[in-house]
C-alpha cells in the first residue's frame, strides 16, 4: 500500500495549531497575496514564514505554500521576492497554477504541486505537467475511474517527477465546491469586479436566486432557490476505494474555516485512513465520523462527490452553514494553572452550564474541548456560570491566558458565522 498523506488548511495560527494536532501529515497555506483564499481565511504575511515552517519541522508536518491565483507582469517582481523568502524558510514546496509561478518557483529552486485550478483531467497533461513538479492535484470533476487510470498508468508507465520519483496523485477529499470547473468562475468578477481568480471571490452563487421568465414575468418553479450553490464534498465512506484507486495525497478544503472544522475534519479522516490500513474501517466507524463532520461547518454533505460517476445532483437547500451544533462565544482565560489541571476564566457572553462542552482556542492552543464536569465560583461549587462571573473549571489539557472559550449548543436553524 502507497504511502498516505493527509493535507489539511490552515488559514490562520489556530487552524495551523489545530491541523498539526489533529494528526495531519502537511499543511497549505496562503499569505496576503497569490492565494485563492485572500479574502476569507486570515491569511498569513511573509514574515509568518519562518515561524510556521519552524514549527511544522518541529512537529514533522510538511508545509506547503499557495501561490495559486491568476498572475499579472506588474507582480512577478512580487512574485519572486516571495519564492525567494520562501525558499529561504525551507518551504517544503509551492502549489501554483499560472505558469510564470511554476517557472518563477522552479528558479528558486522550489518543489513545484500543481494546483486543481489548472484543471488536470487526462494523463496526457500529468505527462507534460510531470516534467516540472512532484505533485499534481486533479480536477475535481473526475471519476474514481478516471483517477485509478491515471494512477495505474503512472506506475506503469513509469512517469516521474524532475528527481525521478514516481509523480504523486492529490484529491480533494472533504469540503466546499464550486459550481464552476475547477473553481474557474467569473460570477463574482461580472457582478461585483471581485475576481475568484484572483483570491477575491464573494461567493455570489451561495445565495438564493429566483427564475423569472422575461416575457411574461412568471416565476418558474424549481427544486430549490440555491440552484448554483453544491453541497459539501464528504468522501469519508469511500476512503479505502480512494485509497485502491493509487490516490498518495488527501486534501481537506477550507482555509477559511474555523480551527474547530480543521481539528474536527482532520481527525476522522486521519482516523478514517489508518482504519483502512489496521482493517478496522467499518460502515458502524463511518457513521460515527460523519455525525462529527456533521457537527461543523457544512452545506450539508454530497457524499463521495463527482468520483461514483455522478453529475452534480446535490445543492445547498439554505445559505450558510447545516452544522448540528453552534459555537458561542462564552469569555476568556484568564488563568491556567497546571498542576492542578484548573483553568480560570471570565464570563464576558452566555453562560456556561453543568454538562456542556466547552471549546478552547488560541494562536498556541489551536483547538481543545472538554465536558464541563463541576464549576466553581469564589471557591464554591455552582451548576451555572453567568455572564459578567469569574469562575474555575477542572481542564485536563494546558490551555493558556487569553485563549478564547466557546459553549456548544444544538442548533435549532442554519447560519451564517
Amino acid at each position: 500500500m502507497q504511502s498516505i498523506n493527509l493535507m489539511a488548511p490552515a488559514g490562520s495560527w489556530e487552524s495551523l495549531q489545530a491541523a498539526i494536532k489533529s494528526g495531519a501529515d502537511s499543511v497549505y497555506l496562503g499569505i496576503n497575496q497569490f492565494n485563492m483564499r485572500a479574502n476569507t481565511s486570515k491569511s498569513f504575511n511573509i514574515n509568518d514564514l519562518d515561524k510556521i515552517v519552524a514549527l511544522c519541522k518541529e512537529k514533522k508536518v510538511e508545509c506547503y505554500l499557495v501561490l495559486n491565483t491568476l498572475v499579472y507582469d506588474a507582480e512577478i517582481n512580487n512574485l519572486k521576492e516571495i519564492c525567494k523568502l520562501a525558499k529561504k524558510a525551507d518551504m517544503d514546496a509551492v502549489i501554483v497554477s499560472d505558469w510564470a509561478a511554476v517557472n518563477i518557483a522552479r528558479d528558486h529552486d522550489l518543489k513545484v504541486h500543481i494546483s486543481t485550478q489548472a484543471n488536470i483531467s487526462n494523463l496526457e497533461t500529468v505527462k507534460f505537467y510531470a516534467k516540472y513538479c512532484d505533485v499534481i492535484i486533479l480536477a475535481r470533476e473526475l471519476s474514481l475511474k478516471q483517477i485509478a487510470h491515471i494512477c495505474s498508468e503512472i506506475t506503469k508507465q513509469h512517469i516521474c517527477d524532475p528527481e525521478g520519483q514516481l509523480i504523486k496523485i492529490e484529491v480533494f477529499v472533504h469540503g466546499a465546491l464550486c459550481v464552476s470547473i475547477a473553481g474557474k468562475c467569473y460570477m463574482s468578477l461580472a457582478l461585483f469586479n471581485q475576481s475568484a481568480n484572483r483570491g477575491a471571490c464573494i461567493q455570489p452563487c451561495r445565495r438564493s436566486y429566483t427564475v423569472t421568465d422575461d416575457q411574461t414575468g412568471d416565476q418558474l418553479k424549481i427544486d430549490n432557490k440555491y440552484v448554483m450553490s453544491p453541497a459539501d464534498l464528504c468522501t469519508i465512506g469511500m476512503i479505502d476505494k480512494l485509497i485502491l484507486a493509487g490516490v498518495s495525497v488527501f486534501k481537506i478544503e477550507g482555509r477559511g474555516r474555523s480551527s474547530e472544522y480543521v481539528y474536527k475534519v482532520t481527525k476522522a479522516y486521519r482516523e478514517a485512513i489508518d482504519s483502512v490500513i489496521d482493517g478496522t474501517y467499518s460502515e458502524e466507524r463511518i457513521k460515527n465520523w460523519i455525525k462529527s463532520l456533521k457537527s461543523v461547518y457544512n452545506r450539508n454533505f454530497w457524499q463521495n462527490g463527482y468520483y461514483l460517476g455522478h453529475k452534480l445532483g446535490k445543492w445547498a437547500d439554505s445559505y450558510g452553514s447545516q452544522s448540528s451544533l453552534k459555537k458561542l462565544y462564552a469569555g476568556k482565560v484568564t488563568n491556567y494553572f497546571k498542576k492542578s489541571k484548573i483553568v480560570e476564566l471570565v464570563i464576558e457572553d452566555n453562560t456556561i452550564k453543568l454538562g456542556d462542552k466547552i471549546i478552547v482556542t488560541g494562536l498556541t492552543t489551536g483547538y481543545s474541548d472538554t465536558l464541563v464536569k463541576s464549576i466553581f465560583k469564589d471557591d464554591k461549587p455552582v451548576k451555572i456560570a453567568d455572564k459578567g462571573s469569574t469562575v474555575t473549571i477542572p481542564y485536563p489539557e494546558t490551555i493558556r491566558r487569553n485563549d478564547k472559550v466557546y459553549v456548544l449548543r444544538k442548533r435549532t436553524e442554519p447560519f451564517n458565522p
